[in-house]
């Protein structure tokens, strides 16, 4: 089994999940058999619990398992179906591991960070990556794992710590590091700065990880002298610092890597049996990624949701959308709208809001509620409704969604004025839901 760690440094949310999934897919397409797991330092026991402010929307797994959206984009990149356990928290460690303490298993001994946690991950990866994950039912052949967070956080320690003891029970050619960091450039200056990715790389060392290769993620691409710096402040030849810039659809990343000689390097790294030349795999991906950018007919979709700050809390409608939209050839316009903006109390407080609320809404080819909680919002979420209806707009109601349409329906359509659901009103006259 060979081992691919992908860290973080400088920020989280850099993208490390979109580089994990995307060496996976390289790695796929170049006829390996591949996993993923993905390390979440928090203490919580899984995702589901969490507000989607947090971090994100939840994914959930065929087995049930609630865990973080970025294995939603293993599964969506590398075409394999996860299990709850290709999740790893720090809660779902120590419970663990309390619990083999709580049987006797350590015989009395003291249950300390060093050796019994670290031991615990290690023993969880290497079960966990053995686990086929494709259609087949083969044994993996290279396991991605990314480590949540940024190095030097203090929840992440004994997963950096696990890891250092882990490349030498793996031996060299079978474990390598990706270390993924931010390149910042201050509009004052325009300059690209090393520094922030310097001080990353030298607090990994200081943990006794070094690494393999450099992703370094900017906003523009980056200059080939930024890259001889980096090379030689961070104690890595010039190939070894790869770059990967912002661009229009994520789908791009496999194919700037590929560009960059990673299968080579992969390939004498890790002494992999492929060839140099990525299959047909990844001339479908190019043929993908590159109608994505070249779409010209533009769909509007108004999202009528109570978390449209942070895009991530709709994930998977944003996606499923996406992926309609690319399959006949349309660019998806996804417009975010606050549902209570929409409510006549908006219009009291914050006029403007309330009109550019539904001035989007007036514009959008289709209008879809998701699901949600609780009674804020709902209010707007029924006019948007009934807006769909009136103007014969295409709608979808997910979840709550599909509730408040019905909810809708009965009350400007049926005349039954206090229709609503229980959840809402437990005493209504028509509980229609």
């Amino acid at each position: 089994m060979k081992y691919i760690l992908v860290t973080g440094g400088v920020i989280s949310g850099i993208g490390k999940g979109i580089i994990a999934s995307s060496i996976g897919t390289i790695l796929k397409s170049c006829g390996l058999r591949v996993t993923a797991i993905k390390i979440d330092p928090y203490i919580n026991i899984d995702a589901g619990t969490f507000s989607p402010y947090e971090h994100g929307e939840v994914f959930v797994l065929n087995d049930g398992g609630e865990v973080d959206l970025d294995l939603g984009n293993y599964e969506r990149f590398l075409d394999i179906s996860l299990y709850k356990d290709n999740n790893i928290t720090t809660g779902k460690i120590y419970q663990h591991v309390i619990n083999k303490e709580r049987h006797g298993d350590y015989l009395g001994k003291t249950v300390q960070v060093v050796p019994h946690i670290t031991d615990a991950v290690q023993e969880w990866v290497m079960n966990q990556a053995k686990v086929p994950v494709d259609d087949d039912k083969r044994e993996p052949q290279i396991c991605v794992i990314e480590l949540g967070g940024t190095i030097g956080d203090i929840e992440g320690m004994p997963f950096v710590e696990a890891f250092r003891q882990f490349q030498f029970k793996a031996k060299r050619e079978n474990f390598c590091n990706i270390h993924v960091s931010l390149v910042p450039q201050p509009n004052a200056t325009g300059e690209q700065k090393t520094k922030p990715t310097q001080n990353s790389v030298r607090a990994l060392r200081g943990l006794g990880l070094s690494p393999d290769l450099i992703v370094c993620r900017s906003a523009k691409p980056i200059e080939m002298a930024v890259k001889e710096k980096i090379s030689m402040f961070c104690h890595v030849e010039p190939e070894q610092v790869i770059f990967i810039h912002d661009v229009s659809s994520t789908y791009r990343v496999p194919i700037l890597l590929e560009e960059q000689g990673i299968i080579k390097y992969f390939k004498q790294r890790l002494n992999l049996p492929i060839d140099d030349q990525p299959s047909d795999l990844l001339m479908k991906w190019k043929k993908m990624a590159c109608r994505y950018e070249r779409l010209l007919k533009v769909c509007s979709i108004a999202l009528v949701g109570k978390y449209t700050k942070l895009s991530d809390c709709y994930a998977s409608v944003f996606k499923a959308l996406e992926h309609s939209a690319l399959a006949i050839n349309y660019k998806l316009d996804l417009m975010y709208i606050d549902s209570t903006e929409l409510e006549r109390s908006t219009e009291a407080e914050n006029s403007v809001k309330y009109h550019q609320a539904w001035h989007k809404l007036c514009k959008a080819d289709g209008i879809l509620v998701p699901g949600g909680f609780g009674i804020r919002g709902t209010e707007g979420k029924l006019q948007a409704i009934s807006w769909a209806r009136t103007k014969k707009k295409p709608f979808l109601g997910v979840c709550l969604g599909m509730q408040l349409a019905v909810v809708e329906f009965a009350r400007n359509c049926l005349n039954w004025e206090d229709a609503n659901s229980t959840e809402f009103d437990p005493d209504t006259k028509n509980p229609v839901v």
